[in-house]
This record gives structure tokens, sequence and C-alpha cells, in this order.
């Protein structure tokens, strides 16, 4: 084979990556030796890498200014609506190369540093990643921001700057050790701090009752600093802002009421009020009823909607009304998508707003409330549902406690009037749940406080209206709708995998960039022998890639011919890493009793991490690495089946995993994943899925005909019909020697010779409270990755579905999800139009796009 082409050499004949021409190269290298100066003062003598990522970083931000900032000027003078995206998490990864790629500055950026004897892809990985989300939530929250700026829509993301991201993972010894993730230690070039639009949150305190109203007083201070970074849209010159609140004390703090001299203790106590910013919560998909959590909550919704009702103030419409009318034009110009639950607290806020200070009265202000919020639910786990005691918000929150019990006084009065004598519907569906600690069920808040609630893709999103929120999908049907999650094909095809993307456009143009749905036009290559030998070199170059990485990095040989079967994501009992691992002693298993039959060799690949508290996420992992452990180191075995636990996955790793793979793992039990976004990737990066029909597997067996996905194991029925009849782990375990061999040595021993009880907690879950039914779906799973190795073994029919899948992965572009929202929910429309560039006079603007005049430009 020919030595592959270098990622390098490859961008250099990718079209879509942007045009090489002298002057910007020119121009890139006076930027960057500029900044080595000035900005770093450093020479070339004593500069570091560390200090060239610096150099890169803002040669390529200060391309990103003039858009930004005309951009935003271009808003405040066409006054459009504005969408406001507020999420706890925003799991945004690198910034450099997406900032290269949307701006079209790749290839001239790759041969200015190239030119100037540097390696582009040793600077990239400088980058530390902004880690600010646990998972699919927050990584959801970074595409949905790269796809409405692409859009053109006049939108802002709205969340925390947490001093420390999620944690970073080391495995040592086989357990999961947490370290900070100090990922702001060397400063963030991306990020520009506004303490000019800084604003006062509020704390703690009282309710006064006066003549004019409800008082909240006495409360502690907090001011909140936003620092905004850029969010650039493709190639359309528009750049939107995600704005992030740090919490900072008053200088007063501490000081103004009962000054008793410790001046110093007074100023070290400021650490109390900033803690606020200081750390992500670690969990994913569970809820952990802590009082700062409670406080972030509330931190991010105060100042951003202070920051909303700011913006439509200054804007031209609000100006020239009066007070009493002001904001009826509110839901107008501003829609707000609550990301879950977590920022459910803006609903009382907005209307402590509009009653205790803009004096409106209840029913108005409720009316522009519910118009302007909706809901998006991403779990129906009962583990993780805010549930808030009473008795914590009464205590930070007293003015917002009595605001809910006003709220729900008043629905509860709608519904016993619709169905007289239901107490029992009454109990359901009240804001606050009695029996024991009273606490306030935020979904139930987010629902009744919203014009719009939806799932995350179909099979969810009937599951929220026909179960989780029977009751209120009864009393308003209209307002439940699905929003099929999507993934930004920028960073997850054009960055994460270049070879792929040029081949594709090679195929079908450029434009599939920006409009997904054109892959189906790859249906016709399908049985195109050409074509199906580049694809399937592009992915052997990747995986030879990642073996070369994994050496590196973990010093494991891996077999690159091996098949790449890869499961990464949160580690939870629901997603069943664990079925995984029982199939990996199978093979291993199977080797040993016959050591010289035929057998299709596997690298398995799982990664993930498992919250701090999560005692039993803990004891997978262990147990993995122990498998790995005995696997690796067992001559017998060889290279036909080797087991690595990808340490520290997050989403720079997952860029450059996911391009490598071969098989993707979604074995989550039917009806306990939402969506899913990494399926999504995998299928857009040529990995064929293995899965259960949960979340949006189905939509992708939809878009790809089921027979070229590995479908297996209980539907959403069968697991109903399970529960009924009552699940009985004995049975399976039985019925089945295999699975009894493979728990058989997990129990005894084998895996663990030191400590043969160290598995009994699992083992005990396995067969006594196995709430995800991993034995049930057994059989089924192995019997379906024998399908796998079969079909792998022929290399172009395996390649063939590759191409079908790839074909059908247009739906899943977060570009379309976006444009759902847009249309059904936020009632605004994308734009084409494109800002013109910061070199080019304003007014350009006008010849461009007739529909916007000189003078309204100018007003």
């Amino acid at each position: 084979m020919s030595r592959p082409l270098t990622d390098q050499e490859k961008r250099k004949q990718i079209s879509i990556r942007g045009i090489v021409g002298v002057e910007n190269v020119a121009e890139l290298k006076k930027g960057f030796n500029r900044h080595l100066h000035f900005t770093l003062v450093k020479d070339r003598n004593v500069a570091t890498p560390r200090d060239y990522y610096f150099a890169l970083a803002h040669t390529v931000r200060d391309h990103l200014v003039g858009r930004w900032i005309r951009t935003q000027q271009y808003y405040y003078e066409k006054d459009p609506k504005r969408v406001y995206y507020l999420s706890l998490e925003f799991y945004m990864g690198r910034t450099l190369q997406n900032t290269m790629i949307n701006l079209g500055l790749q290839n001239a950026c790759d041969e200015a540093i190239y030119q100037l004897g540097l390696d582009i892809e040793e600077l990239e990985d400088i980058e530390e990643d902004a880690g600010l989300g646990n998972g699919g939530l927050g990584r959801l929250a970074a595409c949905f921001l790269d796809s409405m700026a692409t859009l053109g829509l006049a939108a802002y993301g709205y969340g925390i700057r947490y001093e420390y991201g999620i944690f970073n993972q080391k495995i040592r010894d086989g357990w999961q050790v947490e370290e900070a993730d100090d990922w702001l230690r060397h400063g963030n070039p991306w990020e520009k701090a506004r303490p000019e639009y800084m604003l006062p949150v509020h704390f703690y305190g009282r309710v006064e009752h006066t003549k004019s109203g409800q008082k909240w007083v006495d409360t502690q201070v907090v001011l909140a600093l936003p620092y905004d970074t850029p969010v650039p849209g493709y190639m359309n010159n528009t750049v939107n802002t995600m704005r992030l609140w740090s919490a900072r004390a008053p200088n007063d703090f501490n000081l103004r009421d009962f000054n008793v001299g410790d001046y110093i203790q007074a100023v070290l106590d400021r650490n109390l009020a900033e803690n606020i910013s200081r750390v992500l919560y670690p969990n994913d998909n569970f809820f952990e009823g802590k009082e700062l959590r409670l406080k972030q909550e509330y931190f991010v919704v105060a100042a951003t909607l202070q920051d909303i009702i700011r913006r439509f103030k200054a804007s031209k419409f609000g100006s020239t009304e009066s007070v009493r009318t002001i904001f009826d034009s509110f839901p107008d110009q501003v829609a707000i998508q609550l990301n879950d639950t977590h920022p459910a607290l803006a609903i009382p806020e907005l209307m402590r707003v509009f009653v205790d200070i803009e004096k409106l009265p209840w029913t108005k202000a409720w009316d522009i409330t519910k118009q302007t919020f909706a809901y998006t639910n991403h779990t129906v786990l009962p583990e993780a549902l805010e549930r808030w005691p009473v008795d914590l918000v009464d205590k930070l929150l007293p003015r917002h406690l009595q605001i809910i019990y006003e709220i729900n006084q008043r629905h509860l009065d709608k519904v016993a009037a619709l169905f007289p004598n239901d107490l029992d519907r009454l109990r359901r569906m009240s804001l606050i749940e009695e029996g024991g600690v009273k606490r306030i069920n935020m979904a139930h808040l987010c629902i009744i406080g919203s014009h719009a609630v939806n799932g995350v893709a179909k099979i969810h999103s009937d599951i929220v209206k026909t179960q989780v929120f029977k009751d209120f999908a009864d009393l308003e049907p209209e307002k439940f709708q699905n929003k099929t999650n999507g993934i930004t094909p920028r960073r997850w095809l054009l960055l994460c995998n270049p070879g792929l993307a040029e081949l594709i456009a090679e195929k079908i143009g450029e434009d599939y960039v920006k409009d997904l749905s054109q892959l189906i036009k790859l249906h016709k290559f399908v049985n195109d022998d050409i074509f199906i030998r580049e694809v399937s070199k592009v992915k052997q170059e990747n995986k030879v890639k990642f073996a070369q990485f994994l050496e590196k990095e973990y010093k494991v040989k891996i077999n690159p011919s091996s098949m790449f079967d890869v499961h990464v994501k949160r580690i939870h009992e629901y997603k069943r890493q664990l079925m995984n691992c029982l199939h990996v002693i199978t093979l291993y298993n199977r080797i040993k009793r016959d050591p010289m039959k035929p057998f299709v060799p596997r690298t398995v690949v799982i990664g993930g991490k498992a919250a701090p508290g999560y005692h039993m996420a803990k004891m997978i992992i262990k147990l993995i690495t122990a498998v790995g452990h005995v696997v690796n180191n067992d001559p017998v075995v060889g290279n036909k089946l080797k087991v690595i636990f990808l340490e520290n996955y997050r989403v720079s790793l997952a860029e450059k995993v996911i391009p490598a793979t071969d098989l993707s793992e979604q074995i989550s039990t039917a009806g306990t994943e939402a969506s899913g976004t990494g399926n999504m990737k995998f299928m857009l990066n040529g990995a064929l899925t293995i899965g259960t029909m949960d979340g949006a597997n189905v939509e992708m067996a939809e878009e790809a005909g089921e027979e070229n996905l590995f479908i297996f194991g209980m539907r959403i029925q069968d697991v109903a019909e399970l529960d009924k009849k009552g699940y009985n782990a004995q049975e399976y375990y039985d019925k089945l020697p295999e699975l009894k061999q493979a728990i058989d040595q997990i129990k005894s021993g084998f895996f663990s010779p030191t400590q043969p009880d160290l598995f009994n907690e699992v083992t005990n879950m396995l067969f006594h409270h196995d709430r995800f039914k991993v034995f049930a779906d057994y059989e089924a799973y192995v019997k379906c990755q024998d399908k796998v190795s079969q079909l792998y073994m022929n290399a172009k029919e395996w390649t063939k579905l590759v191409i079908r899948n790839i074909a059908a992965s247009g739906k899943f572009s977060s570009d379309r999800t976006i444009k759902e929202y847009a249309r059904d929910i936020w009632n605004v429309e994308p734009s084409d139009t494109k800002i013109p560039p910061p070199n080019e006079p304003r007014d350009v603007v006008d010849d461009k796009n007739s529909s916007c005049t000189t003078e309204k430009l100018k007003m």
C-alpha cells in the first residue's frame, strides 16, 4: 500500500476548507509573528509550542472580530426576533480548528504554519477542551449554537463559565480517579470579558408585603460578570455570541452590614460568593439536590433574564411604547428555550420581574411568560428528574416560592374545573409533591410555564406524551412535539474526517456541508467499485492513525486490520457497558475453547466517565479494565482480541476515535436512551451500528433500512411485558451456558485473583436488581455480534452497508433540527443572507438583499 497521505497533505487537496491565496498566507504569517511578538512577548528562540498555539489562535481570532462586531450591529439595526438558548452546559471542546473551517481559513493556515516550519496538528493538540458539559445534553447545546449561526438566526447561548469543567479521568490500577480540570490555567484566547455588562443577582432575604405589592428585601448580592465567546456560522460571515456568566463578590461583600473589623476574613470570604461558578456538577442523568447547584441554576437564569430584558428595552421595538403595553411585544421579540429543567427557575423569575418590578397584572404577565418559554425534555429516568425541596427554595429564593405556589394554585383550579372530584389527578399534576419532604417538580413547572414541550427523538417524545407526562398531554395535546436531535457536520465530518469529507465532495459537490440531506445522492455509488475501495481506504487510514495514537498514548499495540468495535459514552447502567463486557468475556472463552478455529479479530474500545459518586459505574470500569488485563496478556489470544479502556473520553478524543470506528455500540435498554447523538456521529463517519430499538436508533433504522443496521433485542413493548410478568435474571443464567460461564468467572475471581469477591456487588445487581435487564438481551446481542463478524469478513459487502448508512444520515444534521425548532417553536425564519465581510462597505448589504433598505440600516 502506498504511504498514507498525512492530514496536512489531505487538507491541501480539500477545497471545502478554503482557498490558499498567496496574500492570505502572507497576511496570516504576518499576524502570527505580530502576536508572538506583541501579545505573547516572545521571539522564536524562547517560544514554546504553547506560545505558537496562542499566536495562531489570536491570529485566527483577528479574523472573527470584524465579522462578530458587524453581525451584532446588523442585529441591532434589523431588530429581528432573538432566540435565547439557556443551558447549564455547553460542551464545546476545542475552538481553533472549528473556527478555521467555518471561516474558510483552514488551508491558508495550514500553509502559513507549514512555511513557518511548524506542525499545525501539534499546535491544535495543545488547546484545552472547554469541558463545560457532561455528555449529550451539553454537546447538543454546542452543536445547536453552530447550526443557529450557520442558519443566520439571531441566537445567543447563555450559561455558566465554570472555572473547572468536567473532571479529567485517570485510570489507576484499573480504577477511575478524578482530577480537577483547570482548563483556564493558561488563559482562554477565545473569550472576552465584558465587565461593563456586570449584573447583580440576589439570594436569601425575606419577602415584605407593601401597599405597592411584594418586595424581596435583605438579600445577599452576587455579581454576574459576562464572558463572551464568538460562535461563527459556516462561511456566511455570521458570528453569534455565547455569553457565560462568572460569579464575583461585590466589593463591599461582608464589609457593609456587621463590620466588626475583621477585614482580612471578610476578603477571604469573598470566595463563598464566587464559588457559584467554580465547578460543573459531574452528574449525567442524575439529580443531586445540593444548595450550590440550586444557586447555579438561579444565578444563570437571573443574570440572563436581566440581559434579555435590557436588550429588549434598548431595541427600537421597545422604546416608543408606554410601560403598560411595552411588554405586549415581548414574545414577538424573544424566544427562550430551556435545555432540560436546569434553567426552570427562569419561569418564576420572569414572573417576578413582570409582576413585582414592571407592575404587570398577573394574568398578562403569565400569558407573556408562557408565550416566551419552550422546554426540551432530555430523559425519562426518574432519578434524573429535578425535584427541589420546598424548604431549600424557601431559604434561598423566598419570593420565587410564593410565585410557584401561586402558579400551582391557578393551575390546579383549572384542572379541578375540568376534572371535578378527581383528587388523584390533582395530586399527580401538582407542582408540589407531598409526602415526606415537600418537593417542587421542576418538569411540571416547565410544562405549564411553556407554550411548547418537546422530546428529542420520536420514540422518546411518544413516551413523554403517553407515559411520563400523560396527564399534561391530555390537557394540552397541541403543546407536545418531537424534535429529533442532530449533530453539526462541520465538527463531526469536515473537522474530524477530512479524508471522507473530501471523498464525498468529489462525488456530490460541496453543498452537502450546509444541506446534509444531499448525502442521499451517494446511494447511486453503492455499487461503484472504485468508490467502495476509496471509502474503505479512508477508513483504513483513519484506523492506522488511531492505532498509532493508542500506541503512543497507552503503549498498547493494536492490529489495524482488526474490527474496531467502539462503545464510548458516559458510564451508566442503562447504557449497558456491562452487556458489552459479557460479550468480550464470551469471545475470550470461545478463543480459549478452540484456539485454532478461525476468528474475526476485534479491538474492543470502551470509554467514558463515571459520575464520581456513582459507585456501580466505577465498578463497571474496574471490571472492564480487569477483563482487559486478562485478555490482553493471554498468549493464546494473541492479536485476535484486544480490550482497551479509553481514558478521559471527551470531545477532542471523540474527534479521533469516531472516524476510525467500524462498529458503533448503541445498546441501551429500549425506552431508556432519550435520543443519543454519538450514534449519529458514528453513522456519518462510516461505522455500522449494533443497537437496540431505542432513541434515535429507531429513526436511523427507518432512514437506512433496518436491514442495514444490526438491530437486536427487546422492543419497548417487550420490556413492558417482561416488567408485567416479572424479570427473573436466574432463568437466563440457567438457560444460557455461555452467559453462565462468563458470570461464574466474574463471581469466582477469575478476573480478580487477588480479590475473588471484588465484583460481588456487580453480579448481585445483575441477578437481583438489574433495572436494565442485561441478561434478557444477552443472547440476542451475542447472536447479532456473530452476524457482525460474518459480514466483516466480506470487506466489499461491509463497505456497501457503510455507504448506505452515510447516504441515509442526512436527517441527523443539527441544521435540520434547528430549522424545525425555528419554524414550529420559536417562530423565526432561517436566513441565508450573507452579512458582508469586514473588508466590504456596509451598504453592500443592500445590493445583495433588496428587502433591507438603506434607510432601515441607518436608523
